[in-house]
């Protein structure tokens, strides 16, 4: 079986190598040629452009940053779909908008193709151990032949629905992981200023009502040692935000709270930190506060 990968990036990159590892025969392509050449190294076969890792592919995948990019990469001048085979199989691993996935889904299908959607959640740890979760979109049986691959990816794997689901239910789960996020680091930064200790705060939180993903993931092992390299980049978080607001909007739905955090990270933004860890929101509130959340051990 021949396996397409176009995307290299923070995420791509480690979930090509888990397929080359996996002993498939796998054609890349990304515009960083760096990234590129590492793959061949690997022994992966380096690419000009998307249509030409699709000519031969039995299963494309991509991993893309951004919408614009992503159609592009599909219906551009020298996109998948120039040359896609009949019967192959378009794996989207990308985070983008839900009528997005389903416009591409239809084109796909005009080339007598299939695609699903299946962005994915854990980073980029959970890309290189291959423990990332995986929220498919598309016809049952396309995930059935997508599953040699993605089983290489992720240890959850689930079909939430038709083409476009995968990304809804991944643009609702970002949005309340910016939304939790910038509530823990303006809880933590309240209580240090009331004189409680990190450790105290994360020990009784997490056992509490108060508990959340973003406080146990990023409170012990970024915040509190001031570590802020990602992890999951600022940048990245501030994409998904701007998915759910702007989907929220053109379905007329109100996200005050999710406005609200893209706020704070168009702040980080504003200050030079979009390539840091998320957790590195709390440094708006610590510069307010003035004090600084970090472990006192």
């Amino acid at each position: 079986m021949k396996v397409g990968f176009i995307g290299l990036g923070a995420m791509g990159r480690p979930m090509a190598k888990r397929i080359k590892a996996a002993g498939f025969d796998l054609a890349v392509c990304d515009v960083v040629a760096e990234a590129v050449q590492e793959m061949a190294a690997l022994g992966a076969e380096a690419r000009a452009d998307a249509s030409d890792v699709a000519k031969d592919s039995d299963i494309v995948c991509m991993s893309l940053p951004n919408s614009a990019i992503l159609k592009d990469v599909v219906l551009g001048e020298k996109g998948v779909l120039k040359t896609l085979k009949s019967g192959a199989l378009v794996i989207d691993l990308s985070s983008v908008e839900p009528q997005v996935s389903r416009q591409l889904a239809e084109a796909v299908r005009t080339r007598g193709a299939a695609m699903i959607d299946a962005p994915v959640s854990g980073g980029v740890s959970g890309a290189e151990s291959g423990a990332l979760t995986i929220m498919v979109g598309g016809a049952a049986e396309d995930l059935a032949r997508a599953e040699v691959v993605l089983k290489h990816l992720g240890k959850k794997i689930s079909h939430v629905g038709g083409n476009g689901s995968g990304q809804a239910i991944k643009l609702v789960n970002n949005l309340l992981l910016g939304a939790n996020m910038a509530a823990a680091a303006e809880a933590l930064t309240l209580g240090r200023k009331l004189g409680l200790s990190p450790e105290t705060m994360l020990e009784i939180i997490s056992q509490s009502s108060g508990q959340s993903y973003a406080l146990t993931a990023k409170a012990e092992k970024f915040i509190f040692k001031g570590n802020f390299a990602p992890g999951f980049a600022v940048d990245l978080q501030y994409k998904d935000l701007e998915l759910a607001v702007s989907t929220a909007k053109s379905l007329a739905v109100p996200l005050p709270m999710g406005n609200m955090a893209q706020q704070l990270f168009e702040v980080a933004r504003a200050e030079g930190r979009g390539r840091e860890d998320i957790s590195s929101v709390i440094k708006f509130y610590e510069e307010m506060a003035k004090t600084e959340v970090r472990s006192e051990s």
